[in-house]
């Protein structure tokens, strides 16, 4: 039995409240790398040509969890 064969004799008892978890994972799978690629590489210039002085601001765990009311 080829794995592809063994596949669908998997999704055959897969029940049906499991069968969004197979295609989301299916779905990303077989999804566009070089897509994806161009996706991320149009966020990173995004990012990159931003004007926003503030981007680069970094604050601490510390500071973050105090402004949340998280201390």
């Amino acid at each position: 039995m080829s794995e592809r064969e063994m596949a669908a004799s998997l999704l055959e008892r897969v029940p049906d409240y499991k069968m969004g978890y197979v295609l989301a994972y299916l779905q990303g799978i077989t999804a566009d790398e070089a897509a994806d690629d161009a996706f991320c590489e149009r966020m990173y210039e995004s990012y990159l040509n931003d004007p926003d002085p503030e981007k680069d601001v970094t604050y601490s765990l510390e500071e973050c969890k105090k402004e949340w009311g998280l201390d």
